[in-house]
């Protein structure tokens, strides 16, 4: 017997997340289907609406993005440069807000930015600075606008952060304050293969005194403390006592400390993701985890359930009105081989050129063909055959797993799931509740 909801969401990510939350509001009863954790803790945990637009993908002579896409500042002001097909054209400005409304509320406190529509400026561990819509408030107080002297701290063996190449790369960039970078061994020693969470968990529990003794360490360091108004650390200082952590390090230094959004693993993504894993369960949504959907059942145009594998037995999971936000090719909602490009769950129509090497440019940071491959929606986010017919009536699609946009080029992958999760999972709920 098929386990049935109202709207059944597939995909765990930021997309199948806001999805789920939109259709929960409705009345609608609401089932989130994800296979694998998200790739959420692969990702910066900064929140991203559209950040660059334009450029050709050329680079100049010395290697750098000549012809790339330009930094924007207001996203909103900049959409209707976009290409017709990107999704944030198919949804519209008011879905992107009704997507940032939707965190806004799922993450509370925690996240900085719903002040205003434009892009704030966040200092990145390679030393650059990315503009985003939504970012952690333990970053906040690093943002590049503010004219703070600032010293960056990495810690001995960390290679994904250079405290002193970050702070020459940014300074070599105009920013309008003095930066300086160090390196410290951290308090607490670890095996070489540590995870992130093991520093912050650390400082967390004040293990060996680590708070007081790392203060110490960046106070031997620094020529001068008394410099420098504010102190940027990787993103690994606590995880459940992140703001005490920061707190006292800010008494003992004398200076404002915040985060540096780091590489995988991200203890913020991690954040992020348990964040809206709260929010889901507030919101009386039903999680079913760790199966993969395989295929579907389907009728007179539409969908009557969705097969997830559970050791070998396909079991079905019904419902009035479906979500798929599976991802696209990081997160495998889209698939390739060789031959084709393919979406694996409804086996929806996914443009791509025949000649396989037209799915990529000679240049590193080309525009590339691959990078925009996805499901094509009608105006309501439904998927379309090759013919522009909707594959399925009560089926729509969020996130990755569209086509038309190139998310990376963009910074505009956040966004992207947020707009199109909010207005598939309203539909799908408005439809189901008919």
């Amino acid at each position: 017997m098929a386990i049935r909801e109202d709207v059944l969401v597939v995909g765990g990510g930021i997309a199948g997340a806001t999805a789920a939350l939109a259709a929960a509001e409705s009345g609608a009863t609401v089932r989130l289907l994800s296979h694998k954790k998200s790739t959420l803790r692969q990702a910066s945990g900064l929140v991203d609406v559209l950040g660059a637009v334009g450029g050709d993908g050329s680079t100049g002579g010395d290697g750098s993005a000549a012809g790339g896409p330009k930094l924007i500042a207001d996203p909103f002001e900049a959409l209707d440069r976009l290409p017709d097909s990107h999704p944030y054209r198919v949804v519209g400005a008011d879905a992107i807000r009704d997507g940032l409304g939707l965190f806004d509320e799922a993450v509370g406190d925690a996240y900085a930015g719903e002040h205003t529509d434009r892009n704030a400026l966040v200092l990145t561990h390679g030393g650059t600075i990315k503009p985003t819509a939504r970012y952690p408030e333990s970053v906040a107080p690093g943002l590049a606008s503010s004219e703070e002297d600032t010293l960056l701290v990495g810690f001995a063996g960390l290679t994904d952060f250079d405290a002193p190449t970050a702070a020459a790369h940014l300074e070599a960039t105009d920013v309008p304050f003095a930066i300086d970078g160090v390196t410290v061994t951290f308090p607490v020693k670890f095996r070489d293969d540590a995870l992130t969470t093991r520093f912050a968990k650390a400082l967390d529990t004040d293990e060996s005194s680590a708070r007081k003794r790392l203060a110490d360490a960046v106070r031997d360091a620094a020529a001068d403390l008394d410099d420098y108004e504010r102190v940027g650390f990787p993103a690994m200082l606590g995880d459940d006592a992140g703001r005490e952590v920061r707190a006292e390090l800010a008494d003992r230094l004398g200076a404002t400390v915040f985060q540096i959004p780091t590489g995988p693993p991200s203890l913020l993504g991690m954040q992020l993701e348990d964040l809206l894993l709260d929010a889901l369960d507030d919101a009386g949504i039903r999680l079913a985890s760790g199966n993969p959907a395989v295929g579907y059942e389907a009728s007179d145009g539409r969908v009557e359930s969705v097969l997830v594998d559970r050791r070998g037995r396909e079991v079905p999971y019904a419902a009035e009105e479906f979500v798929l936000a599976t991802g696209g090719l990081v997160g495998k909602g889209i698939d390739s081989d060789r031959e084709a490009v393919t979406e694996p769950i409804f086996d929806c129509h996914v443009p791509h050129p025949t000649d396989r090497y037209d799915w990529s440019e000679p240049e590193a940071f080309g525009d590339h063909a691959f990078a925009r491959f996805g499901v094509v929606p009608d105006d309501d986010l439904r998927p379309t055959d090759g013919s522009g017919a909707t594959e399925f009536g009560n089926l729509r699609a969020a996130g990755g797993v569209l086509g038309g946009a190139d998310t990376a080029r963009e910074k505009s992958a956040a966004g992207v799931s947020l707009a199109t999760g909010a207005y598939a999972g309203r539909r799908a709920g408005e439809e189901a509740m008919r």
